[in-house]
């Protein structure tokens, strides 16, 4: 396990600077720069910009200096506000964790449960019903469904107070972010399960008289979970860096609109740095999702 953990890590450090290599000169191949404004900047005030945040340099030398500040800790300064990179972004990250992790919850005990019974009720009313709300649901993309529920029940009903950063209400927002993974494991648990009580130990656990009970939730459902946890390391990990849409949607200050903003002002520092948090985070899920596997079946053996 130790040998296999050392070398997921040092595969992540590779990855991880392959994505800051793609990003950077990606990034920096797109014709304008950030102090290219609809307001005409002269030329001395642009190239004063330039040499005081590095631009003015070779991109290859550029490179080589954000990556060695960023060994070191430093994160860099927001070329539009002039703020810290990395305080900005814990700040909201932490926004779009609280949000991101109340729906990843929601979305993997209501996906699981209602797969297990779409599962022990196949072809009737349950799963029937069950099928066509997942479909919906994989169907309808989530700012066609968060701006749904933000006009019926904040605008049209008043029942839900919109989002406010000294009273947050995560209702609405969680719903918005939780229905398509929910019915994405919807799906994915119950052909599992299907899958899984169809195999032998199942049925010679039956003719020795097991419980249904433990039939269901200590043999079937516990083989039926490695495609669900597949799909849910990556997918929790992109749920708390915060849904673009959904946040800008809702007007949540979090991750995902820092992102957008630094995008739309082609702030470069704060691009960089929240791609590579983002890389991070799904290095980490992809890890752990691994180790996972190991717990739930101990047959699996990670060389």
């Amino acid at each position: 396990m130790t040998k296999y953990i050392t070398k997921r890590i040092l595969l992540a450090i590779v990855s991880i600077w392959i994505i800051t290599l793609i990003t950077f000169f990606t990034m920096n191949a797109i014709p304008g720069g950030p102090f290219n404004k609809e307001k005409a900047t002269s030329a001395a005030v642009i190239a004063t910009l330039e040499a005081r945040y590095n631009l003015d340099k070779p991109l290859g030398e550029q490179y080589v200096l954000y990556m060695t500040n960023l060994l070191h800790g430093d994160w860099g300064i927001s070329l539009h506000s002039g703020r810290d990179i990395w305080t900005d972004i814990w700040s909201r990250f932490q926004v779009s964790a609280k949000l991101g992790g109340r729906a990843a919850a929601v979305a993997i005990v209501i996906g699981i449960v209602l797969g297990s019974i779409a599962a022990l009720t196949r072809n009737k009313l349950p799963d029937r019903l069950i099928v066509f709300f997942t479909t919906l649901g994989t169907a309808m993309p989530s700012f066609v469904l968060a701006t749904l529920l933000l006009l019926v029940f904040c605008l049209k009903l008043s029942l839900i107070p919109v989002w406010s950063s000294s009273d947050p209400n995560y209702i609405l927002p969680v719903i918005a972010l939780s229905v398509y993974p929910m019915a994405y494991i919807t799906r994915l648990t119950k052909t599992s399960m299907l899958d899984a009580l169809n195999q032998d130990y199942v049925r010679t656990a039956r003719a020795k008289g097991v419980s249904k009970v433990k039939v269901i939730f200590v043999h079937a459902l516990r083989n039926a979970l490695i495609p669900v946890i597949t799909y849910v390391g990556p997918m929790v990990a992109y749920i708390l860096t915060g849904s673009m849409v959904v946040e800008n949607i809702f007007t949540i200050g979090g991750l995902g609109s820092v992102f957008v903003t630094s995008i739309n002002n082609r702030d470069y520092p704060v691009i960089m740095a929240v791609t590579i948090f983002l890389a991070i985070l799904m290095v980490i899920a992809n890890l752990l999702t691994d180790i996972v596997y190991k717990l739930v079946d101990p047959r699996i053996k990670l060389d």
